[in-house]
């Protein structure tokens, strides 16, 4: 079996195509990143295809919002792109979501499985969600470009797979239609060696709780800022992650008392974040499986966080942290204000997160699930 990767970015395609080449089953990596930056993340000697333009262009729109945003014009040359260069001799092309349309019917006409990656629930119901919260929040909330879903749709329907990772995203497929034997549920890993547990924790006397992710409503903030507000203080909210245009607006009508706003931060310094925090905090409100979940259950943190974040594919409830329905204040608070009382508590969960995410959620053992899944993909129904 040889898979072909490809990517408009990096997402986690970088790791699943370096658990892959370490297998010897990665036929070639294609991605919108400079050679030179990609290696960076690679076992030297991966079989590369890049498109940096594109890239340029992308980054180019960060700084310079007011240009028409190019995730579709990206995707399309993109998808295109890796149905140039797919490599021969290829099984099987995964492909991104949203970037994966031109890339389907090229590799299938040459006899090719495909599988597509959505990283998050089904985009019917991210945009439904985010339309939902346009109405209370405005421009704040992205709206999800039509052509967008369009484009994704589609893919889901052409694919012969779609690739998940939990349950609560699968479901969003299934509820709308989708066969769940075509879908592949595979969790995502963590590297251990990169974040790792420390002992005894800072214990300072001010508790410091720390959120990673797109500062915005999608991803719980409001409610978190109101749930933190309820806490004593001894106690401050670290907000990590890019900023939502408007922001600003929401955050001068919310609680703000001990609340630091740090913006984005490289990720190379996540894990001195994780070091510096006693408890995580990610209440969103859609997800795949959040990254900075496993990331922080192996820094040893006891996390906080929603079912719609896919947390609940990688701990219990009451165990290795507290799963609170998503926009409840008063079990958020809840939640917060019992971990933040009780530095043992704190203490117990967070190092049975890391003994979690030990056993089962490694980028190995991502790995190894996904190479079963391929081969039973390849293999057809028994």
């Amino acid at each position: 079996m040889k898979v072909a990767v490809a990517v408009h970015g990096r997402f986690h395609a970088f790791e699943l195509a370096a658990q892959l080449f370490r297998r010897g089953l990665l036929a070639g990596l294609a991605t919108t990143y400079p050679e030179f930056a990609a290696r960076r993340f690679l076992p030297p000697g991966v079989p590369l295809a890049t498109a940096p333009v594109l890239e340029v262009v992308r980054r180019l729109h960060g700084r310079l919002p007011v240009l028409p945003a190019p995730d579709v014009w990206i995707a399309r040359h993109f998808a295109r792109f890796a149905a140039r260069t797919l490599p021969a001799g290829s099984d099987l092309a995964v492909g991104w979501s949203g970037a994966s349309l031109e890339l389907i019917p090229a590799a299938q006409a040459r006899g090719l499985k495909v599988a597509v990656e959505r990283g998050s629930a089904h985009i019917a119901h991210q945009a439904e969600l985010h339309l939902r919260l346009r109405e209370t929040f405005g421009a704040i909330v992205p709206a999800v470009p039509p052509a967008m879903i369009a484009r994704e749709c589609a893919e889901y329907a052409a694919a012969d797979a779609i690739a998940v990772p939990t349950r609560f995203a699968a479901e969003t497929f299934t509820r709308r239609g989708i066969d769940p034997a075509r879908l592949i549920v595979n969790p995502y890993g963590v590297d251990l060696d990169r974040f790792q547990a420390v002992a005894p924790r800072r214990g300072g006397e001010v508790l410091r709780i720390v959120f990673v992710g797109r500062v915005g409503p999608p991803k719980g903030v409001p409610w978190l800022l109101r749930a933190f507000a309820r806490l004593g203080p001894k106690t401050e909210l670290h907000l990590i992650g890019p900023i939502e245009p408007g922001m600003d607006r929401l955050f001068a009508g919310e609680p703000m008392a001990r609340v630091v706003v740090r913006g984005p931060l490289p990720g190379a310094q996540l894990a001195e974040e994780y070091a510096a925090a006693d408890l995580f905090c990610l209440p969103s409100l859609h997800e795949g499986l959040a990254l900075v979940i496993l990331q922080a259950m192996a820094a040893g943190l006891p996390v906080v966080t929603t079912p719609e974040s896919g947390a609940g594919d990688v701990f219990t409830d009451g165990v290795e942290g507290r799963l609170v329905p998503a926009q409840d204040v008063d079990r958020l608070a809840e939640a917060l204000a019992a971990l933040a009382a009780d530095a043992e508590l704190r203490r117990a969960m967070g190092e049975a997160a890391r003994g979690r995410v030990a056993h089962g959620f490694t980028w190995d053992d991502y790995g190894a699930r996904a190479v079963t899944a391929y081969r039973a993909l390849l293999a057809g129904p028994t």
